[in-house]
């Protein structure tokens, strides 16, 4: 077989420059661009330019938000030319005209699973198109966006066969002002070239090699993580309207005072076109209102876009069973007013933006992680976004689904493993008083070298950038199971995680670790270090009696080392749903609560010690992976099956989760959770 190193955006985005640029009254998101981290002898590394915009589409006064989710139109690439659609145009016609079968395409999904042929392992490129109107109202002051929430991996998109933009990193969202490529009051077509190909320099990394088939030579993707390469457009696609000139960014922190004085310190971005530049901004006016709708403060600033507002007697955000009334959102409302015509006495409205915020403070030592100043114990889930037929699309139902879950079991947190979630995932998250581990795509990191390092810390650096306004990410975690113990390591994680710190916004760094503390290069820089370790699992296989004294050892070398927090951020082991053995075998429901029921009594150990602030379960849910030997149908660690229904260890881990929180925040139990069985030992629970 033939090997081929294809670092497949890169070659995509030769052929494209495509970002949109923009007018815009620049206050620095980022430190600046021309900084350079050294990385290595032979080169330095660039600090990514700072993203722009990309504010969740909301309808407003101003604001006018479509969907163009639903039925696209789908062709593949042939896999041995994956850029035979760029050579031949197909982006300034109908891809009826390229003769080849049109697929109907639902989206949001991943395109693998929706057929019955090959598609699912298809290697390279497939193209999407469908069309959609835009009102002659659209036209009139008025600028008209796309957005992507996240196409994987890549992507280059076209508006009536004229270039829009283009997007590396799936999971992240991009945007365009494609204002000057539409026809208003007319059909449009947008074309949207996808490319699923993972390289040495793409994050997640992969390898495409060349194979002998039946059929004769094809291209193979290979990568070392355990989930599925799932592509396509996986989120919602919206068109939106702003004014010529209007709100394009916001920056919110919050602190909560021990007397329970709020703060929102805040910043906001004006973006315009060049006719908008003509229009003279006269004030902002920022309102507060609480849950009820009601104005709990309000500023009026004159050619400033940045302030803070002082809240007294602050409805706090609470985490989950922390409070009993927990994921306290308030509304933040921005109005940028205009000088109005002569005619009119008062300024004009120019643009209104609403954005949800939780006030909260958040803060770390080497000890413990607080939030309004008291300790965190983190108990959740790794988690996948992952389901039947539509793979790692976005599905409100199920999303619904999760958080129902995860409200039910009494988990607190969990970790986006191994990506950026959907930002309706996260909305979510804010609303229910659920903290989020968030994790950008750089898993199983290998073969360190300079432009790898840039697209490492653009993922990071776009991940930061969307979520940073939400109360419930109370940290960054730079990547899972990288290869840190390897020569290069140091260099590549310590240019890292500097860059990371200078953007992080108030939250502490971690990462999942797999290497072992004496080895590890990573760890030195973190401020929590978090761990993954699979006893009785992968090492000791089948003995439980060899789980809490490997465990606490461990964490107690990670703490001796390196002085920090420690949290474990994965254990567990495949479970059959319905295979049953007693005694406990490996791969029986017996079995898997066994394996939890010995971790539960070495956390215990380990909380005594204070540096201990965390325990994470691998997974939530079976989810599916490559093909290989050793995973029957995906990988079957979940507490729940893939379609979201209890193994026997959830009913377990139920009543782990609510006596932690029982005895760390004393929250009243759920009625149901246990059952009568007699008289004396229901009352004794």
């Amino acid at each position: 077989m033939r090997w081929l190193w294809i670092p497949a955006t890169c070659l995509l985005f030769t052929i494209f420059n495509l970002n949109a640029s923009a007018v815009e009254d620049e206050i620095p998101l980022n430190p600046d661009k021309s900084k350079e981290y050294p990385l290595f002898e032979y080169g330095e590394v660039k600090i990514p330019t700072p993203t722009r915009g990309l504010l969740y589409p909301r309808d407003s006064e101003t604001r006018e938000v479509r969907r163009l989710d639903g039925m696209w139109r789908l062709v593949r690439s042939d896999p041995s030319d994956p850029l035979e659609g760029i050579r031949e145009k197909w982006f300034s016609n109908n891809l009826r005209k390229t003769g080849r079968q049109i697929i109907p395409m639902p989206v949001p999904a991943s395109y693998n699973d929706i057929t019955t042929d090959n598609l699912r392992d298809h290697v390279g490129t497939v193209w999407y198109e469908r069309t959609f109107f835009v009102p002659r109202s659209w036209k009139v002051n008025q600028r008209t966006w796309l957005r992507f929430s996240s196409v994987h991996y890549s992507a280059v998109v076209w508006i009536n066969g004229r270039n829009a933009t283009s997007h590396s990193i799936g999971h992240l969202p991009f945007e365009a002002d494609i204002s000057g490529l539409v026809s208003f009051g007319a059909e449009n077509r947008i074309t949207v070239m996808c490319d699923n190909r993972l390289g040495s320099r793409t994050i997640p990394q992969g390898l495409v090699y060349e194979a002998n088939t039946d059929h004769g030579s094809e291209p193979v993707q290979s990568y070392t993580f355990d989930f599925f390469n799932y592509a396509g457009i996986h989120r919602s696609v919206h068109l939106y309207t702003t004014p010529l000139l209007h709100i394009s960014d916001v920056k919110v922190t919050t602190q909560l005072t021990a007397e329970g004085l709020g703060r929102i310190d805040y910043r906001i971005w004006v973006d315009g076109s060049q006719e908008g530049r003509r229009i003279q901004p006269t004030h902002l006016l920022v309102q507060l209102r609480d849950r009820d709708g009601q104005v709990a403060v309000h500023q009026i600033n004159k050619a400033v876009y940045h302030g803070t507002l002082l809240v007294p007697n602050a409805n706090p955000w609470w985490p989950y069973l922390m409070h009993p009334d927990p994921g306290y959102l308030y509304d933040l409302q921005f109005e940028l007013y205009v000088a109005s015509n002569e005619e009119e006495e008062a300024d004009a409205l120019q643009d209104a933006y609403r954005l949800p915020v939780g006030i909260r403070s958040l803060s770390w030592s080497n000890d413990s992680l607080l939030l309004n100043g008291k300790p965190l114990y983190l108990r959740g889930f790794g988690r996948h976004e992952d389901s039947d037929i539509r793979g790692k699309g976005l599905d409100n139902a199920l999303l619904a689904r999760d958080f129902n879950l995860l409200k039910w079991i009494g988990a607190n947190a969990y970790r986006t493993s191994h990506y950026p979630y959907s930002e309706e995932s996260m909305q979510f998250a804010d609303k229910h008083g659920i903290m989020i581990i968030d994790e950008c795509p750089a898993v199983n990191i290998d073969i360190f070298e300079p432009q790898l390092l840039e697209q490492h810390m653009s993922s990071l650096e776009q991940l930061i950038h969307r979520d940073r306004n939400h109360p419930s990410v109370v940290a960054w975690s730079v990547a899972n199971e990288p290869r840190s113990h390897k020569q290069g390591a140091l260099k590549y994680f310590k240019s890292l995680v500097n860059f990371t710190r200078s953007i992080a916004d108030g939250r502490p760094l971690t990462a999942a670790i797999n290497a072992n503390s004496s080895t590890c290069h990573l760890a030195q820089f973190l401020d929590i270090v978090g761990f993954n370790r699979y006893n009785s699992w992968y090492q000791n296989s089948g003995r439980t009696d060899m789980i809490v004294n490997l465990l606490t050892n461990e964490a107690q070398s990670w703490r001796d080392k390196f002085g920090k927090p420690v949290i474990q951020f994965e254990y567990g082991g495949d479970t059959m749903e319905g295979m049953h053995s007693l005694p406990a075998f490996i791969w029986s429901e017996e079995y898997q609560v066994e394996l939890f029921s010995r971790h539960f009594k070495a956390f215990d150990e380990l909380r005594e010690k204070k540096w201990f602030i965390g325990e994470f379960v691998w997974n939530f849910a079976d989810f599916r992976t490559a093909q290989t030997i050793t995973r029957v149908g995906g990988n079957k660690k979940g507490v729940f099956t893939r379609n979201r229904q209890p193994k026997e260890v959830a009913h377990l881990l139920r009543l782990r989760y609510f006596a932690l929180a029982k005895e760390l925040d004393q929250c009243m139990l759920p009625r149901d959770l246990t059952v009568y069985i007699s008289k004396h030992i229901h009352n004794e629970l």
